[in-house]
């Protein structure tokens, strides 16, 4: 608990040292921006331990006036009164300072890449996959994020073969960073005249968008195809070599972009996306190797891990890294009940990352 007690107190300095450092006035703008930047992340922090070590301060207050009550039954009972509900508060508070000096996921202010893909089960697959992607759309709205679809693959019947959009807004992939894996559906399909329960499944994949100056492509580590648009059924849409296929030598990652009439336009979202994807790879090497000494499932990004189950008979979701199931289906379909899904997530995700830093 001391080494606890003293980084509170560091963090307490540091953040009083920005504060005179920043009122004195700062030359060199990077280093103001930088400055201004730690100043605002510490702003909250500060403010949750000094919560806390008011809390500690009126506890010690309140024993001393309970050793001082004597005979005193008013003050003894105000005493005891007000000892019993900040032993109530005190833990909390320190959970809550836990959490927020946890080790920060760099990329969680970022903007996020989604990409959902029918796996197995044919049609059904593709409307789940559909299902899928129109409720992180929904979500999104209740989020005020903003969904731009990149490339999009239908079906004849209204499915989507497969879907990636780019998802803009705060703290994006904070949030959607545990939806990838594989989601399974259970119910009976539409064209099943018998009754019977099918078990289809889309996986998800959700990524952290990048910039040029975060990974680098290399020309001579690319090649890049130019080819006739196609539509559903596989006719050509487009009487020109308008789309474009990218294939990154060196780790064997294709992506394809033939959304856009224009060749330059196409190029530049399949660079986008191989950019993320490349980024994400070693975004899941680092995980592996910080996970080795924990067994957590949550947040590894594992594409092939069955995350999900949403079974309509029952009108249930169950998330099976955390053992979670809500009674919430259309809800969490409908993209009003998802958050809980996440939020559930992200404690237990928080709870396990405390657990291995024995706080």
């Amino acid at each position: 608990m001391s080494s606890f007690k003293d980084t509170l107190t560091k963090v307490l300095e540091r953040h009083q040292s920005i504060s005179q450092k920043l009122a004195q006035g700062v030359d060199d703008s990077k280093e103001f921006v930088k400055l201004s930047k730690e100043y605002a992340e510490l702003d909250s922090v500060a403010e949750a331990i000094q919560a806390l070590k008011t809390a500690e301060e009126e506890m010690n207050g309140a024993l001393d006036m309970l050793a001082e009550a004597a005979d005193d039954a008013d003050m003894k009972e105000m005493a005891e009164a007000e000892i019993e509900t900040l032993k109530k508060l005190i833990p909390g508070l320190e959970h809550q300072v836990q959490v927020m000096l946890l080790p920060k996921d760099e990329d969680d202010d970022r903007n996020a890449i989604l990409e959902v893909r029918a796996g197995t089960g044919g049609d059904e697959a593709a409307l789940f996959a559909g299902d899928l992607f129109r409720m992180y759309q929904r979500f999104a709205e209740t989020q005020g994020w903003r969904v731009e679809v990149l490339a999009n693959n239908n079906t004849d019947i209204g499915g989507i073969k497969e879907v990636s959009a780019t998802v803009s807004g705060k703290g994006v992939f904070s949030k959607m960073k545990f939806e990838s894996g594989v989601h399974r559906v259970q119910r009976v399909p539409d064209t099943e005249s018998g009754g019977r329960i099918h078990t289809s499944a889309a996986t998800v994949a959700v990524l952290p968008e990048v910039e040029e100056v975060d990974i680098e492509i290399i020309d001579s580590e690319i090649r890049i195809d130019v080819f006739r648009a196609s539509g559903p059924g596989g006719q050509s849409v487009n009487t020109t070599d308008s789309a474009v296929r990218i294939t990154h030598i060196p780790t064997g990652v294709v992506v394809s972009q033939q959304d856009e009439k224009s060749q330059h336009k196409n190029k530049a979202k399949a660079l986008k996306v191989l950019r993320a994807r490349l980024y994400d790879l070693e975004r899941q090497k680092k995980e592996q190797e910080r996970s080795k000494d924990r067994q957590s499932q949550i947040g590894k990004g594992d594409r092939s891990e069955r995350i999900r189950t949403y079974n309509f008979p029952q009108g249930r979701v169950t998330d099976h890294r955390i053992n979670l199931t809500l009674y919430k289906l259309d809800q969490v379909l409908a993209g009003e009940a998802l958050n809980e899904v996440i939020e559930a997530l992200t404690t237990a995700d928080q709870a396990d990352k405390l657990a291995s830093l024995g706080a």
